[in-house]
């Protein structure tokens, strides 16, 4: 139990490191002129980056067999380069800046899921008890950094982000690495599990729930300060989603059931479409902060099962690209629609608009979800093992 006390630190930094990029880097955007077709293009852009990084570095770590020393690159050059981004105001630097945090920062994030999920399996605890202080750690950093932002300006967020890179680099030399597989690592294994027909059907449920949440994490702080709000509301209101899923994770071992992961899936996406066509036509920006407690049903059980399920799909050797891929739709190829798309909708027919378009597709993501469910679900009813199911199919 001892052993996954750093990791657990390490969680509370690295995700209260992603509340300082995820939510406040379009509203560090906004703040120095640029509009959200703009915002949407960084972002958008930083999405294309984000799809080579995370295969790139999901499979350094699969080769090398060690997740915890690719993290330590990965964390130094990260916090590094934001220091930079959050210190500039040349459009062009914060372009270029911006594409380095997200090839650096963003594939910490699938490596980071595998690492807890495989020492939580080698430690015999569960997966949410090591996640929650990822949650709590976005949460308490959306409302710090709303509160250093508005009080001490853009830029300090440049030495916010540095300070918490350079500690969480240190908390990580103590770190467990994930415990190897003994499995070789081959590309036949890979090939198997991208060419089934289920995992490609559960890839693709994957990213219709993910460009709406995208969707939402890129402009809904830009929508808060359009409707009145300022930063600390910003702050606030990602608090708000994030301190709702501590509870979630934590009490992942009870709700988390094998077998019901695809139901599971189809709920968080039911509470997704209620999310966001209630978004849309809330005007108060103090009431739209609040309804983001919703988060509470909707990204954490989404992410855990989604998680869970393709630990069970996936070959053993190849869990950390296969947390990659996930990663990948959720943070790279869903970012870029959600960005360029979504910035375009924003931009051409204003906020609620676009929160009724993601609504919709979160519609369409619940009735997939549950049309998967009554192809796959019985199966996976009687078979809870972690290995890699392979269908017929």
């Amino acid at each position: 139990m001892n052993s996954s006390v750093p990791l657990r630190t390490y969680n509370f930094l690295y995700f209260a490191l992603l509340a300082i990029f995820v939510p406040f880097l379009p509203v560090y955007l906004n703040e120095q002129g640029l509009n959200p077709a703009q915002i949407g293009m960084i972002t958008g852009t930083g999405g294309f980056i984000t799809i080579i990084a995370q295969p790139l570095w999901g499979m350094v770590s699969d080769r090398t067999r060690t997740i915890r020393k690719v993290l330590l690159l990965l964390m130094i050059c990260a916090g590094i380069s934001g220091y930079f981004l959050y210190a500039s105001t040349s459009f062009a630097l914060l372009i270029g800046l911006a594409m380095l945090v997200y090839f650096f920062l963003m594939p910490i994030d699938p490596l980071t899921e595998s690492l807890n999920f495989r020492v939580a399996e080698s430690v015999g605890i569960s997966y949410g008890s090591i996640r929650t202080y990822g949650a709590l750690g976005y949460a308490v950093m959306s409302l710090v950094a709303g509160y250093i932002m508005s009080t001490f300006g853009a830029h300090s967020l440049a030495y916010l982000f540095a300070g918490i890179a350079a500690i969480s680099f240190v908390i990580s030399l103590a770190m467990p690495d994930a415990p190897v597989t003994g499995k070789p690592v081959t590309l036949h294994s890979l090939k198997t599990f991208l060419s089934n027909k289920e995992t490609l059907l559960f890839l693709l449920l994957v990213f219709v729930c993910s460009v709406p949440a995208r969707m939402n994490d890129t402009f809904l702080g830009v929508y808060i300060r359009e409707l009145g709000g300022n930063s600390e509301l910003v702050g606030l209101a990602f608090f708000i989603a994030a301190a709702s899923e501590i509870v979630v994770f934590a009490l992942s071992f009870w709700w988390l059931r094998a077998g019901k992961e695809l139901a599971i899936i189809s709920i968080s996406a039911a509470f997704y479409f209620i999310r966001f066509f209630a978004s849309a036509w809330i005007s108060d920006p103090q009431l739209l902060a609040y309804l983001q407690v919703l988060q509470l049903l909707t990204f954490p059980i989404f992410y855990s099962a989604a998680i869970q399920y393709l630990y069970r799909i996936v070959p053993e050797e190849w869990r950390a690209t296969g947390q990659t891929v996930l990663a990948l739709l959720f943070f790279g190829v869903s970012g870029i629609v959600a960005s360029y798309a979504g910035g375009a909708v924003y931009e051409t027919f204003g906020g609620q608009v676009l929160y009724l378009s993601i609504a919709i597709m979160s519609f369409i993501g619940m009735v997939f979800g549950l049309i998967l469910m009554r192809i796959y679900g019985r199966r996976h009813g009687s078979d809870t093992s972690n290995g890699y199911h392979h269908s017929a199919s």
